[in-house]
């Protein structure tokens, strides 16, 4: 088993319905003490909305609301799965979230810089069942008939249509397309999300992918690709066509530092035996740039709309040139009207 995560430095240890951000420090408050009042929001606002089995999703979801967020105007909201590691807690993986939502992720800079509400979900991954590795939305995961992990992908779709409803009644409407941002597992997540649910997403961006985003075919040299790899049991798994038009004409940043050497493709809980041989026998064992060219070649050939960025001086990490890239990118996308697959939104 590998160690797929890194300590977080801070732990923040809270508890509450509603928990804001505010400068450096959180403080508590209920849902009926909260303002939601005048123009724009005068602090960052983060807040925990728990599980509703009975509206399909398991587990509770955190949104939010950066400073300056107008009221009363349509935005765009961004939606970012965590990577916390392996704990059997639950409160562990929340209090991994609280942090990244509310001070230290790439979508909380993001959020931030565009002024658009974020959500993360509040996602476990086990320490004793490790083989699902829940974070990167892996096979055993999408298979699983766990009844509270099943299906997480239609879980978070349900946790999206919720906070839509949540943020209205606030006075701040989102579009009905969102974006989608991760790095590492949650940008592994991100990726095959994306292929899954491509007509309901406006922009995608995944990092640190292990050079590996998921291919648009069934096969490679006649050998099948199943999920993660490819999309030859997709249909069967989710009883659904894949909607490969829609796929290749998301807007999709998909990046990887040169120096990167995470290659999650080399441990058990995130791709089989099986899976690891077709990758190093189809696409190459080395991360940058063998496989990662590789893979843009496939996505070039299959007319797949994608930024594919290689970042010289970066290893399994982001920076401030990336996340202002990245920025970038969403804003193009905030401002265009349509996605080159549907003009609605």
């Amino acid at each position: 088993m590998r160690n797929s995560w890194k300590p977080l430095r801070i732990l923040l240890l809270l508890s509450g319905f509603f928990v804001f951000f505010n400068g450096n420090a959180f403080r508590q408050k209920h849902v009926k003490d909260c303002q939601f009042s005048g123009p724009a929001l005068t602090s960052d606002t983060l807040m925990l909305f728990p599980a509703r089995p009975e509206t399909g999703f398991h587990y509770s979801y955190l949104l939010y609301l950066p400073e300056g967020l107008k009221r009363d105007e349509q935005h765009y909201l961004m939606v970012e799965t965590t990577n916390t590691g392996l704990n059997d807690s639950i409160g562990f993986h929340e209090k991994g979230a609280r942090y990244a939502a509310g001070k230290s992720s790439v979508g909380n800079y993001t959020a931030r810089k565009l002024q658009i509400p974020l959500l993360v979900p509040i996602f476990p991954r086990s320490a004793t069942n490790w083989e699902l590795y829940t974070h990167a939305l892996d096979r055993e995961t999408l298979l699983s008939q766990n009844a509270t992990l099943k299906r997480l992908d239609l879980q978070l779709l349900a946790m999206i249509k919720d906070a839509r409803k949540q943020l209205k009644q606030r006075g701040f409407p989102v579009k009905e397309k969102f974006f989608m941002n991760g790095f590492s597992a949650s940008g592994t997540f991100a990726n095959r999300f994306s292929l899954l649910h491509p007509e309901k997403i406006k922009a995608m961006a995944a990092g640190g992918i292990n050079a590996i985003p998921i291919l648009p075919v069934s096969q490679l040299k006649e050998t099948p690709l199943s999920y993660p790899l490819g999309i030859a049991d997709l249909k069967k798994i989710t009883g659904r066509e894949v909607n490969l038009k829609a796929f290749n004409q998301l807007p999709k940043m998909l990046y990887m530092g040169a120096l990167d050497e995470n290659d999650a493709v080399a441990f058990d809980d995130a791709y089989s035996g099986e899976d690891r041989e077709k990758v190093y026998t189809l696409m190459g064992k080395q991360l940058v740039p063998q496989r990662w060219e590789f893979v843009q070649e496939i996505y070039r050939k299959n007319n797949v709309q994608a930024d594919f960025k290689t970042y010289t001086h970066m290893g399994h990490g982001t920076d401030k040139k990336i996340n202002n890239d990245l920025v970038d990118f969403f804003q193009k996308h905030m401002e265009e009207k349509g996605n080159g697959y549907s003009k609605a939104e």
